[in-house]
Order: structure tokens, then sequence, then C-alpha cells
């Protein structure tokens, strides 16, 4: 009965019906090929450093890339690491180290990150709500003014950092990193917080103030559930950067407070680039983000949505 109605419906329709449909569905395909290509692009070098970590030296020189097509897999790159099958229940000290770098590298990133979703959140509800005037500059000038910080290349500071650091002894800690990664993801997660916040209608706050609640009542109880999705899309964001932060962890560190991307480009010796034990250390820290962003992916899409709204 189905197929009649449909074959009925087909035979109905007019030229300019069957045309537009064609359209539409030609758009569609268009589309989603556009979406699954590169979904394969993004996708391809995670791929490419998870085979590689199985790979032997000539299959990595080769360009092998299909496993028990083009190459057998071997646990070399994670057995480096003491993470194979075979060498868990072993004692091994890169193992151990590894443990370390990616525990520092957990604490840095997570409280950094932490810290500057909330000081960047208090500041961009204050450009958002209030208006100031520092000399000459007004609300625009000192937003503008913590967006310019990300222009300055790390290059410029890596001396000044180093004498700084050395005089207050913050060299070769979690605190000295916690305290610069803050600082240098604090831009971007003032201009995303403003944007929230500024999306959000005044009299949501009015409200809350006649019902006598107090300024940071309101922001506290109103507010910042509603600005929640964007919170979180700027702490995954301070995340990823801080995570993967290299040139200020190896110039402020050597010891105890070395991070995961260091150990990573540390993979070099007399015999060239230990290919296999990178791209295993890549990937063991590329899973992490992984979790977090599948995890925390609805927020991460009704942060993105509220920008898009406003």
């Amino acid at each position: 009965m189905k197929t009649q109605n449909i074959s009925a419906q087909i035979f109905h329709d007019s030229p300019s019906d069957l045309g537009h449909r064609a359209k539409w569905w030609t758009g569609r395909i268009a589309v989603y090929g556009v979406l699954l290509i590169w979904a394969l692009v993004c996708l391809f070098p995670i791929y490419w450093t998870l085979t590689t970590s199985f790979k032997m030296a000539p299959d990595v020189m080769k360009g092998h890339m299909i496993p028990w097509v083009d190459f057998t897999p071997k646990w070399l790159g994670w057995k480096s690491l003491g993470l194979s099958p075979d060498t868990l229940g072993d004692d091994n000290t890169v193992r151990a180290e590894f443990v370390k770098r990616f525990t520092n590298s957990a604490i840095v990133s997570v409280v950094s990150s932490i810290l500057a979703v909330i000081l960047g959140s208090l500041a961009a509800y204050g450009l958002s709500r209030f208006s100031y005037k520092f000399a000459w500059m007004r609300n625009g000038d000192i937003s503008f003014f913590f967006l310019s910080q990300l222009i300055l290349p790390p290059v410029v500071l890596a001396l000044p950092m180093l004498v700084l650091y050395k005089e207050l002894a913050l060299l070769d800690t979690r605190i000295g990193l916690i305290l610069l990664y803050t600082l240098s993801v604090l831009p971007i997660v003032i201009w995303i917080m403003r944007d929230q916040f500024s999306s959000i209608p005044t009299e949501v706050e009015e409200a809350a103030l006649v019902d006598g609640l107090s300024i940071w009542g309101a922001f506290i109880t109103i507010i910042v559930p509603i600005a929640l999705p964007g919170m979180v899309a700027a702490f995954i964001l301070s995340l990823v950067l801080t995570w993967n932060e290299y040139f200020f962890a190896a110039l402020l560190t050597s010891t105890h407070a070395n991070t995961l991307p260091v150990m990573v480009a540390s993979q070099t010796g007399s015999q060239g680039i230990s290919w296999w034990s990178m791209a295993a250390l890549a990937w063991a820290a590329i899973v992490p983000l992984i979790i977090i962003g599948v995890v925390l992916e609805r927020y991460i899409i009704k942060g993105m949505a509220a920008g898009a709204v406003k």
C-alpha cells in the first residue's frame, strides 16, 4: 500500500517538484560527502600515530599503513615505554618516568585551566556588565589589551621568564608552570566568556536583585549555571593548549616538573628518531583529551551554539 502511495505521489509530482527534490538530495549528498572527507583528514593523523606505535623500523621507513596487510603489528613502541603486555608486571624506569611526566601534565594543565576559567569568567563578567575607564582605555580597549597578549611570540619572553623564575625559585616546579599557563590562556577565556555573558539578558540579574540577591549571589546562582556550557568549552580549549605546550615546559623545567610533550620530543638519539616510541607516547597523550572531549561533548556544543546565536 505504501509503495502504491509513493508511486502515485511521484507520478503526480510536477517536473519542478522533482527538480527541487533532486537538488535537495544532491545538496545533502555533497554536504555529507565533504564532511566525511574532512573527518577522514582530521582522523588520519590519529590513525597514523596509533599504527606507527606498532611498527618496526622498516615498516615506518617504507610508509606501510594498513595492519596485517602492509605489516604485522608488534609491541615495539609500547615495549620501549614498559607499557606492553609482557612488560607491565616488571619494574621499568622508563614507565616510571612516563607516569611522572603524565602526572605533571595532568596536574599542571587541569589546575591552570580551572584557574584561568575562574579568573577569566570574573573579568569577562565585569567587562560585559559594567563600564570601566582606565586612562584613555574603555571596555573595548581593555578587552583588546587582553587579546593582544597573544600576539607576542613566546620566544620573546624566554629570557625574562628564565631570570624571573630563577629569582623567585620557581624553576622546575609545577607551581611555576601553573602560574605561567594560567596567564597564557587567560586572554582566550576572557574573550570566550565575555561573549557568553553578553548573550545573557541583564533582566535576569535585575529580577534576581529585586528578589533580594546581591550581585555576587546573582552571578553564582543565576548567571554561572546559564553560562556553564561556555565555561566548559573555555576549560577544554585551555586544557588542550596547556596540555600540548612545549616551549616553556622545556625551558623552565629539567627534572621534577617535566611534562609529557617534553618527553615526546626527547625520543631522539645517536641512532636517529625512535618513531615507534614517539608515536606510543603521542598516542598516550592524545587519549585523555579524546576521552574528555567525548564526555563533555554536549557542553561544547551548547557553548558553541550560544556564541553562534549571539
